[in-house]
């Protein structure tokens, strides 16, 4: 396993904004989690967020949502996709196609850092995360690996304990939780996963801040990003409890 050196100091991670999903603009073309969006962010010297999904032929694509349509001109779930199906998937704007996370950092190469979010389908499956850290086993450039599902972070912990990872988090009170059961609801509310996750930063909802579970991690000298300001206002209410902001549709 090689060792990460970025784990030794986090500067990295909170000197600069972090561009949601890269610096997309849907008025000029540019889609979110595209090519186009992550050469803006490096062009304007913006660390990039971005997502991960699982494919149907066990890669690791650059993509939020777990369905195409939002953003694609087709249906279906990523997950049942193989890479080249993928491809071939025009977007609903602008000419960019699917990336694979391969793609994504020979793009990046280094340029800026790269905070990459594992989305969960939360049934307990890792692959994603064995995926992605085998794509990023020879990357050079600073990057972390962050995700709302603690199993997937403990995987990360388990898997490669040097790699530089997260927990995407709020306060677990909204619907989309329901899936979960209230005992894994209350873990994640409560950060009682802190013993398997071992996360080195959190990135946590801005409007829910301050909030005890987070403001002690903070204390303890881990660094603390927010999401998802979009504009100045927000932007001086998340620094006032993080280090550093997630943000979208305006230049931070």
């Amino acid at each position: 396993m090689r060792f990460t050196p970025q784990v030794r100091d986090l500067a990295w991670l909170v000197e600069r904004p972090i561009a949601h999903r890269g610096l997309h603009d849907r008025s000029n073309g540019i889609l979110e989690n595209t090519e186009s969006a992550f050469a803006a962010a490096i062009r304007n010297n913006y660390a990039i967020e971005c997502d991960l999904q699982i494919t149907a032929d066990g890669d690791a694509v650059v993509f939020h949502d777990e369905t195409l349509q939002r953003v694609c001109e087709a249906e279906g779930m990523v997950r049942d996709c193989t890479v080249k199906s993928l491809k071939s998937i025009a977007y609903r704007i602008g000419k960019d196609r699917i990336q694979t996370l391969a793609e994504l950092l020979e793009q990046v190469a280094g340029k800026v850092p790269l905070i990459i979010e594992l989305k969960s389908h939360w049934d307990g499956d890792d692959a994603l995360a064995r995926r992605a850290l085998k794509v990023l086993e020879d990357y050079e450039g600073p990057y972390a690996i962050m995700s709302f599902d603690p199993d997937l972070v403990a995987a990360v912990a388990e898997y490669s304990p040097f790699t530089v990872r997260g927990i995407t988090a709020d306060r677990a009170v909204d619907s989309y939780y329901n899936v979960l059961s209230l005992d894994r609801r209350l873990e994640m509310r409560t950060f009682a996963h802190l013993h398997r996750t071992r996360p080195h930063f959190v990135s946590f909802y801005f409007r829910e801040l301050p909030y005890a579970p987070v403001q002690r991690i903070r204390a303890a000298g881990h660094p603390v990003i927010t999401w998802t300001i979009r504009n100045e206002e927000q932007a001086r209410m998340a620094r006032r409890y993080s280090d550093q902001i997630t943000f979208e549709g305006f230049a931070a």
